[in-house]
Formats: structure tokens, sequence, C-alpha cells
């Protein structure tokens, strides 16, 4: 079944890669932002493009153009494509895609390109294809945020009860990541949560979801287990499977924090506000002083500060 999506994907991207460039009645106002997400690198190539992206997206393409045309790495060919908007701009983004049929940063911005120039269905069609050729890319979460503009952006992190341990939290972020997935090789459930959590922020939701799958299975007695067994399944495209699993918990461990606090922060996200509000109070009426309780807490603030009660 996966590798059928996949396929679909790649040949949706080769249909909009063949498409004539026929100019629209008019573009959107401003430029696609440019979404380059280079993780925990910091080689120079990556410096080179965290400064050219921080150039495009200050509104000084020009200056962005300099630094992308002298790499030839796909993010600095997206990058360069974009920084000339719009002269050329969605031709060569669609030659990119053609050649790069897996790669979610191609079809993302392709994506983005063609909304700009007005193209709304061609548009949602790459951002689908992006969410299908590489599902476990920040890449492809970023597509969804653009397929489901009424949730939230990005996914719900799962935030643990416990903490990371300070041997870990002192390291620098690429060996904390190292040290974390070999705690989650060799150690147990709440090892395994630690690093799926730091997946989740480097957005990666489908290894995520394999390290809290296995956290469960190890622990299946453990609310906090089961919690993030059920949250790393959200999908913004069918989020019943993590509600079904979430929902029936507050049954199973009705006096588990993590539960009824996890439940309130996916319904956050789907914009269900005063439901979101019911479970956070009572995630917060469980210990108000713990940290998942004050993190409750600072929700129903929010909450009041937009103004919904």
């Amino acid at each position: 079944m996966l590798a059928a999506v996949v396929a679909s994907g790649v040949v949706v991207i080769g249909v909009l890669a063949t498409r004539n460039d026929v100019p629209a009645p008019q573009l959107r106002p401003g430029r696609p932002p440019l979404a380059l997400d280079l993780g925990l690198r910091t080689d120079p190539e990556a410096r080179a493009l965290e400064r050219a992206q921080g150039l495009y997206n200050a509104g000084r393409p020009n200056r962005a153009a300099a630094v992308f045309r002298g790499r030839r790495s796909l993010e600095a060919q997206v990058g360069a494509a974009l920084a000339d908007w719009p002269d050329g701009s969605v031709a060569r983004l669609r030659a990119l895609a053609a050649s790069h049929p897996r790669s979610a940063l191609a079809a993302l911005h392709l994506g983005l390109a063609l909304y700009w120039s007005n193209r709304d269905a061609e548009a949602t069609v790459a951002w689908r294809a992006a969410t299908a050729v590489q599902p476990d890319t920040p890449y492809a979460v970023r597509a969804s945020d653009f397929l489901h503009p009424r949730f939230a952006p990005g996914l719900p992190i799962f935030v643990p009860s416990f903490p990371t341990p300070l041997r870990i939290r002192v390291l620098a972020p690429q060996r904390q990541l190292q040290a974390l997935a070999v705690a989650a090789t060799d150690g147990g459930a709440d090892a395994k949560i630690l690093y799926g959590v730091a997946l989740q922020r480097l957005g990666r939701p489908r290894s995520a979801e394999a390290q809290f799958a296995a956290s469960a299975r190890l622990a299946p007695t453990d609310p906090e287990a089961r919690a993030a067994a059920a949250v790393g399944l959200f999908d913004k495209a069918d989020p019943s499977l993590a509600f079904g699993r979430l929902g029936p918990l507050t049954r199973t461990f009705p006096h588990a924090q993590t539960v009824r606090f996890h439940l309130g922060l996916m319904l956050l996200w789907m914009a269900q506000v005063s439901q979101a509000r019911k479970e956070l109070r009572l995630a917060q009426a469980e210990n108000p002083e713990s940290p998942l309780g004050k993190q409750a807490s600072a929700y129903l603030g929010a909450i009041r500060s937009f103004g919904t009660r």
C-alpha cells in the first residue's frame, strides 16, 4: 500500500512537471515563502543556505540569489528559482520536480509557486504529492499545513511528564540526537519517548510514531507510553485514528494527567477550542504544579488572551 501511495505521488509530480506553463490571470501579492529545513546541519553549505533564506524572507531576493546561484544542491536550486520570482520560477520548479520526483522539497515549493500564480488546484495536487513521496520530512509536514489551513501549523508535539537527563541536555544539538538514539535503542519506554519527541521536533513524524509505538509495546500499562503512541498517529488528513486511540484512554486511565492534557492539545490543533479547554482544565486539576499542569495553565491562559472563554 505504501509503495502504491509513493508511486502515485511520483506520477503526480511527473504530470505537473509536463504541463504547459500558461500564465495565470494575476499573481498573488508578494512572493511565495521559502521553507528550507536544514535540520541540525552546521556545515558551510547549510550556513550559507540559512543566510540566503534569511535574506529572501527579509525581502532581499537579489542578495539571496547571489548566494543560491553559487551552489548546486537541490535546496540552492529551489531557492534560486524563487529568488527570481516570478521570472521563470514556475517553469524552473517544474523542471526540478521532474528531475527529483521523490523530493518533498521540490513538490512543496512547486505547490507554493503554483499557488502564488493563482493555480490553486495544481498547487493542491503538488502538496498532496509532497506528503506522499516523503511523508517523514518537514517538507511533507509543511505541505500538510497548506492542505489543511484550519488546523494549527505543524503537528502536536508530545510533552513528556519527565525531563531529558541532564547528561544529554548539556550536549550540542547533534550529539543530543545521537545520545537519544542510543538510549532509545538500549533503554526502555521512557527513552523511546524522548527520542520520539526529538524526531517530532525535527519534522520526522513517521519515525517518531515508530518510537512511540515501540514504547507502548514495552509498557502497555503505562499511560504515558500509550498517550505518546496515540499522539504519534495524529494526521491532519485523518485525525480520527489518533483520537480513536487517545479518547478511550480517559476510561482506562481516568486520572492520568498526560491523557487529558494531550487530548486537549490535539483538540487545540483542530481549532476545537471549547472542548480543548474542558480537557485542559481536567488535566490542570489533576496536579496544577506538575510540568503538565503548568503547561495546561499556559494554554488556558493563551485561550483567554484570545478572548475565547
